[in-house]
């Protein structure tokens, strides 16, 4: 037998040594961790855990709760949190203003075509009566929003503005969405600016009708998938694969949604998710109530952006001056696009 040369020795070493003939190591999953209120869009994280797309993606999804969107922001700015979901709003542009280092990469709450998940609630009992007929009706009365300087206010306003009056013209009362049902049946306001499930909770219980539908505000951006800059910058990768199974996700909870209510195909999967991760268990109102927009391709509303900042700073709201193009990134999702190609409606 002929001795095996020296070159020969060495080669069978470094395959042996580099596992030649074996299967490559798993690659390690990245964890990023995702601010969540458990609102309902929140479903579509649990779509993409559920049906494997961040184990594809070799992504560690870690959610930590917050019981309400702004607590997020400070956490997400200095990178604890790489991924929130965030409502457009005074706060959030204020916050980029003052340098705290997070974009917006993605649509997760909209009011499309069919999406009118946020509308205009009047008393039944004013339209019954045929106190309030019009837009113009409004003037003098007592309106709900949850909260000052948010998107609700820019909904009302455009609301306001078709009636020929100001967002000066009625009394805001400011109460969270649960709560603006009970002040419907007690009389405590007039109207509101009311998201689901309370939207249908008070049309169901017969204090309220919708006065509006998608044409009041189209397209209005209403929430956002935010990343802090540090995972934009220092994750660049795994940003972008987050993104990924994001909109894999996104078009799932497309894909349920018929005639303009959560009634097509994967849609019982998607109601036994929000059961299971969030703190809404009636699956008969799910099946009734508008579902909010998530676009399957991740864009963001950019008219709607500037039309919101436009509003918030006529209303003093804004501290400094900034752009949308402050706080918008596109880049992730449009490379997801690419990825996945365009969103076919099945």
């Amino acid at each position: 037998m002929r001795p095996i040369s020296k070159g020969l020795a060495l080669t069978l070493t470094l395959a042996l040594a580099t596992g030649f003939g074996l299967s490559a190591p798993a690659r390690a999953e990245d964890e990023v961790k995702i601010g969540v209120n458990n609102v309902l869009s929140d479903v579509v994280f649990y779509i993409a855990k559920d049906r494997g797309y961040f184990t594809e993606q070799k992504i560690k999804p870690t959610f930590v709760a917050f019981d309400s969107g702004p607590k997020m922001i400070a956490p997400l700015g200095t990178g604890q949190l790489q991924v929130v979901a965030g409502a457009v709003s005074a706060g959030l542009f204020n916050a980029v203003a003052r340098g705290v280092d997070i974009k917006i990469v993605a649509d997760k709450g909209s009011m499309g075509a069919g999406r009118n998940y946020m509308p205009l609630l009047v008393r039944k009992d004013l339209v019954d009566t045929g106190k309030v007929k019009s837009f113009a009706d409004l003037k003098g009365l007592k309106v709900g929003e949850a909260g000052q300087g948010g998107s609700p206010g820019s909904t009302l306003n455009e609301a306001l503005k078709k009636g020929g009056l100001t967002y000066a013209d009625v009394d805001h009362v400011y109460l969270p969405y649960p709560q603006q049902v009970a002040a419907f049946s007690n009389k405590a306001i007039d109207a509101a600016i009311t998201t689901e499930p309370s939207a249908t909770m008070a049309v169901k219980s017969g204090v309220a009708v919708r006065f509006s539908d998608d044409t009041l505000y189209p397209n209005q951006q209403v929430a956002a998938l935010l990343y802090s800059g540090d995972f934009i910058r220092k994750q660049r990768d795994v940003a972008q694969r987050f993104m990924t199974a994001y909109l894999k996700g996104a078009r799932v909870y497309n894909d349920a949604i018929a005639g303009g209510r959560l009634d097509g195909p994967g849609a019982d999967e998607i109601t036994r998710l929000i059961a299971e991760n969030m703190n809404f268990k009636d699956v008969s109102l799910m099946k009734e109530m508008i579902p909010n927009g998530i676009h399957p391709d991740g864009k963001i509303d950019r008219p709607s952006l500037e039309n919101d900042l436009r509003f918030f700073t006529e209303q003093r709201y804004i501290e400094r001056p900034i752009t949308a193009d402050a706080v918008l990134d596109s880049s992730f999702a449009e490379k997801s696009v690419e990825i996945l190609g365009p969103y076919k409606a099945k």
